[in-house]
């Protein structure tokens, strides 16, 4: 309990250290004020809808999913929906009345959420009708993910459990510790070939065989250095990103870096922090790092084809790609779009007054964004409109 009501804490912290004011940029810390532009990109809304209460509380993964032609969504207070993706038109919805803190996770013919009662439901993605629950051992923040029949369940404690996608059977679990003091959230494992690749708030990313939750190796990624327990937070907590037979990953103290999925070995690093994470596409990275800076790596050696701080301390969505331009939503509900062999600002549209409740999903010519109110909006721009 101490070290959850740390957790709280923390967050807490953070969110007034960097939100203390709104408008103007004159004092360290404050968010920038957003600079005057001639857009050059067109960008349209193609529908809308409301799910509910959204993503009020703080730590929480609450994101849309895509599948075979549609979109789920749920809020914190269990409703879930699953609408057409073309139009916005509800299929089917639930309500579930639970807490849910991560979800939905779709695959196969499944729809997973976790709880903050440390519980993970099932259900079908067709209908929404019931399959299974399952209890673990801390509140679920993370995705779960479904792979070889193994549904893996990254918990607040540091376990991982391995169930049973049918029956929600306990098949495995793997015991780690985590720090005293960390910031709230978890990232969502990365699986590839019958390995879970699980980011620790020790800064160690760590190789589980999803079979029977075997250990292939571990690296740090991150050292907890320095002289208090805020200057030693090293939490993955973002996106890990995965190409081939390369990782990508970042912690929230200044390291990010490649590793080759064989062996854990180090590729390269760059010196960048975030708790959002790395979004790739071809031959590029995108971080948005804990500062509000705005970066464009090349994801082959690290190497910076450019960065930009006009959107310091606005408190930065995890990047999407879309087409030749990388975008970005802010605390105060904007969406930013760069063209990404440059870095030119080329639109700017808000969407909600109080921000994200997660990066934008993109799935072909189109993004769909989960504000914080609920709100779910797909967008397309450019040719697509």
């Amino acid at each position: 309990m101490k070290r959850i009501a740390l957790t709280f804490l923390l967050a807490g912290l953070l969110i007034s250290v960097s939100g203390c004011s709104w408008f103007s940029k004159a004092k360290p810390g404050e968010p920038a004020e957003l600079v005057d532009f001639d857009a050059s990109l067109k960008v349209k809304k193609i529908w809308s809808t409301n799910i509910g209460k959204g993503n009020s509380l703080k730590g929480l993964n609450l994101k849309p999913a895509y599948d075979n032609g549609r979109v789920y969504a749920s809020d914190h207070r269990g409703r879930v929906i699953a609408v057409d993706a073309e139009n916005g038109n509800k299929v089917w919805e639930i309500e579930t009345e639970l807490p849910v803190s991560a979800g939905p996770a779709v695959a196969n013919d499944f729809l997973f959420l976790g709880t903050l009662e440390a519980e993970v439901y099932a259900y079908s993605n067709e209908d929404g009708s019931f399959r299974w629950n399952a209890r673990v051992s801390s509140e679920v923040l993370a995705m779960p993910v479904l792979h070889d029949g193994i549904v893996i369940v990254r918990c607040l404690d540091g376990r991982v459990f391995g169930l049973d996608a049918d029956t929600g059977d306990r098949v495995w679990v793997y015991d780690s510790s985590v720090p005293l003091l960390t910031i709230r959230g978890n990232s969502t494992p990365v699986v590839r070939a019958g390995v879970a690749y699980v980011g620790y708030d020790s800064g160690e990313l760590i190789a589980i065989r999803v079979a029977d939750g075997a250990v292939g190796w571990t690296t740090q990624i991150a050292a907890a250095e320095g002289r208090s327990e805020l200057d030693r937070l090293v939490d993955i907590d973002g996106n890990i990103a995965m190409v081939a037979t390369d990782i990508y990953v970042a912690s929230y103290k200044n390291r990010m870096g490649a590793l080759a999925s064989e062996s854990g070995r180090l590729l390269w690093f760059k010196d960048i922090g975030t708790s959002s994470g790395i979004a790739v596409d071809r031959t590029h990275l995108a971080v948005s790092d804990s500062l509000g800076h705005l970066w464009m790596l090349d994801r082959r050696n690290g190497a910076e084809d450019w960065k930009l701080e006009m959107l310091e301390n606005r408190q930065l969505t995890l990047p999407a790609f879309y087409d030749s331009f990388v975008v970005v939503g802010d605390m105060e509900g904007y969406l930013h779009w760069f063209r990404v062999e440059t870095g030119e600002l080329v639109a700017r549209n808000k969407v909600a007054k109080d921000g994200f409740a997660s990066s934008p999903l993109v799935i072909g010519a189109t993004m769909y964004v989960f504000a914080n109110n609920g709100d779910l909006v797909a967008y397309r721009a450019g040719p697509a409109i």
